[in-house]
């Protein structure tokens, strides 16, 4: 058994131990503790100048040089308020002169007090030239004692951490927060077992924090952040090691049947399964034929089938005298995927209907939205088990609605989710049983960053495409350049006038409502200096069909909007009226991103493309090109060409297929926001890690922790891990309940 650990969460509170300013800076980052100040690593290092002599020095040159002080000078300086000090200082071969432009007594006198006559130092700075002197200088160098042997040099040019910046924080407090830490290093949690550490070769915890946050060499420094790296490899695989123990010792309904709903719907598709259709499904058939719940990532490219995948393992639950539930995060995609439901099984869906087959049953629709009457119809065939198959929104996830015997859980789009609300799910099963949950994407993961974010899940991968769709095009435009922008609705009028439909994104509903497009926060630089703004305004829906009207290239197009702060009734009627042809134009939200189904539509204009992630654009071009007709998507953006944003976009239209894009999207971004703006859980709190860099980590990581766990599922001799556990879900979604 392993060592018990001799510490649990408890760390001590940060204004116990800094001065205000610095505890103020840590909060403002939400680190309140010693324990989360310690993993607060730099994000990167600032590497002084090699040692050179200044006989070898000329203009423009970044310099560190080893000197001593041989004279101060200073004066008023003429043409404003302030002090001019200039220090010549010499290598024992040649001088320079170090010069500051001071605007304070106290300034001139803090810096006569570091620099007297004899002082032996080491200097970092740019060598400029001083047109009055008609020589070399250092501006506003930085500078401190050292001592000229091996040790001193080496200190003196050892990497200096960058913290991140918010406004009115300088770099100098952030170091001397964390240093001040340093002292109590030995206090810290260590949720990694040390047998373990010394096992990975790594460095104990209060040794990696010291080479993170003051070390000698970039070495020191990598080797640092391997401990912390490995730490939250270790705390996430550990949550998901207890998730599939928890699973592993849970009841679930062993759906194993094999008739009659799935033959008889098998029968009647208009197309042949792919291979891997066929395969897939049986491994979700031979896993929720269990008696323990199932928890697979069923992920696939847009249009790869994964929907009839999930609709013939829902079928095989109502067989097996189950119901089945399938979860959207919109009310849009909950009322689409009701209405794929009910096309695709057809009198199998019209239970107690005249013209409902003898074996069919009820595909009930439940969202927040719906009228009083119509949920509680619902809610009785839910209740009573008439209704095998439910569809609906979190609405699901309320405590008002119980299943008579919730077998088979399906959740589309993942990654809009909290990764614990399908935990939710699971509470509803029957008798203390749990159900068994697939959960679907369209944005796959790749294999590390899968393991790294949703460790606890079966990935089952659709890579083919049932090839009934025409496929997408996609160009960047950049408004920057006139004749392209024109060109971009030219085309889209002369896909309106051979009959087909036009989407329109933008990035916000209004753009007079200030609420809706909230700044982002300055970024600053270094020193604590805001940047200039990279992006111009969003654009917005209400605007942008107004302009659209008084197009040309447009002219006589029907146009109209959809956005979130349409009612439910307003929204399904847009869309019923998009899909019966009666719209020419939509311009829309992105409340259209995923699930949307009009196969009329061919051409997919997104606004301000630059403000979407990568995962947002992909699903967005897959709305189109679902019929007959070759899509076209046009990424419309304001950026330079050639600009960053410009190559970025250029990427993403060149990429055509969807695991490709996860690879791009994962080494831009990093698994922190690996598939989208608005998902939550753990995935979004990655601090240390990179799937793509740390794969061999998180797979080491991953085999110790369900080593650990096994071997002591409650982490009773493990309190140190079970408070970092605790703390990791509470960071990640704190909305969401735990099980």
């Amino acid at each position: 058994m392993a060592r018990r650990q001799e510490t649990a969460r408890g760390s001590m509170p940060l204004k116990e131990l800094l001065i205000s300013k610095e505890s103020t800076a840590m909060a403002s980052f939400g680190v309140r503790d010693l324990d989360t100040m310690m993993r607060f690593a730099p994000r990167r290092y600032l590497v002084p100048a090699p040692l050179r002599s200044l006989h070898e020095v000329s203009q423009g040159e970044e310099v560190s040089a080893v000197v001593s002080v041989v004279s101060l000078r200073d004066r008023a300086m003429r043409s404003r308020h302030g002090f001019i000090l200039e220090v010549a200082v010499s290598d024992g071969v040649d001088e320079i002169v170090l010069t500051f432009f001071l605007t304070k007594q106290h300034q001139l006198q803090w810096h006569r007090g570091r620099l007297p006559v004899g002082a032996q130092i080491i200097v970092h700075g740019t060598v400029g030239f001083d047109d009055y002197r008609q020589a070399l200088q250092i501006t506003h160098p930085a500078y401190e004692p050292v001592e000229d042997t091996e040790e001193g040099r080496a200190w003196a040019q050892r990497p200096r951490p960058v913290y991140p910046l918010r406004q009115n924080i300088a770099q100098a407090t952030m170091r001397s927060a964390t240093e001040k830490g340093l002292e109590f290093a030995g206090s810290l949690s260590r949720p990694v077992p040390d047998e373990v550490i010394a096992r990975r070769a790594l460095p104990p915890l209060e040794e990696a924090v010291r080479l993170v946050h003051t070390p000698l060499t970039a070495e020191d420094a990598r080797h640092g952040m391997a401990h912390l790296r490995y730490e939250e490899a270790f705390v996430l695989q550990a949550i998901f090691a207890q998730r599939r123990g928890q699973d592993e010792r849970t009841p679930a309904p062993v759906l194993a049947a094999e008739g009659p709903l799935q033959g008889l719907f098998d029968a009647r598709l208009p197309f042949t399964l792919t291979e891997g259709q066929r395969e897939v499904g049986a491994r979700i058939e031979e896993r929720i034929g269990n008696g323990h719940p199932t928890s697979v990532l069923l992920q696939g490219d847009v249009g790869s089938g994964k929907t009839v995948v999930a609709l013939r393992a829902m079928l095989r639950a109502v067989d097996s005298g189950h119901q089945a539930a399938l979860l959207a995060p919109t009310e849009v995609l909950a009322e689409q995927h009701h209405r794929t439901l009910l096309t695709l099984l057809g009198d199998l869906a019209r239970a107690g209907q005249l013209d409902g087959h003898e074996a069919a049953t009820r595909v009930r629709l439940l969202t927040g939205s719906q009228r009083t009457a119509g949920r509680r119809e619902t809610l009785l065939d839910v209740t009573s088990g008439q209704a095998g198959i439910v569809v609906g929104t979190h609405a699901l996830l309320t405590e008002s609605v119980e299943f008579a015997a919730l077998g088979l859980v399906v959740i589309d789009e993942q990654h809009r989710f909290g990764v614990d609300h399908r935990r939710r799910l699971r509470t509803k099963g029957p008798a203390g049983q749990s159900p068994h949950v697939i959960v679907m994407t369209a944005t796959p993961i790749p294999r590390t960053a899968a393991l790294a974010t949703v460790g606890d899940l079966d990935v089952l991968s659709l890579r083919e495409s049932p090839g009934l769709r025409a496929g997408v095009t996609s160009f960047v435009v950049h408004e920057k350049l006139p004749t392209w922008e024109r060109r971009m609705w030219q085309r889209a009028g002369e896909e309106i006038a051979a009959g087909r439909q036009v989407f329109v994104v933008c990035a916000r509903i209004d753009e007079d409502d200030a609420a809706d497009d909230a700044p982002a926060p300055p970024e600053l630089d270094e020193h604590g200096n805001e940047k200039p703004p990279t992006l111009e305004p969003a654009r917005g829906v209400t605007q942008t069909a107004e302009r659209l009207a008084e197009r040309p290239e447009l002219a006589g197009a029907r146009i109209s909007i959809l956005h979130g702060r349409l009612t439910g009734e307003e929204k399904q009627e847009v869309m019923a009226q998009m899909v019966r042809g009666e719209i020419d134009v939509l311009v829309s939200t992105t409340v259209i991103e995923v699930g949307v189904d009009v196969p009329n539509a061919s051409t997919m204009i997104v606004l301000d493309a630059e403000r979407f992630g990568v995962s947002q654009l992909h699903q967005l071009r897959g709305r189109v090109g679902r019929g007959e007709h070759a899509g076209i998507a046009f990424f419309d953006t304001t950026a330079e060409v050639g600009a960053d944003h410009s190559q970025h976009l250029r990427r993403i239209a060149d990429a055509v297929d969807g695991f490709a894009l996860a690879e791009l999207d994962l080494r831009r971004r990093g698994a922190g926001d690996l598939v989208g703006e608005e998902q939550s859980g753990l995935q979004r709190t990655l601090k240390h890690l990179d799937v793509i860099r740390d794969a061999r980590v998180i797979e080491q990581a991953r085999e110790d922790a369900f080593a650990v766990v096994a071997a002591d599922p409650a982490l009773t001799d493990h309190p140190a891990l079970a408070g970092a556990i605790a703390d990791r879900l509470r960071d990640a979604d704190p909305d969401v309940e735990r099980s």
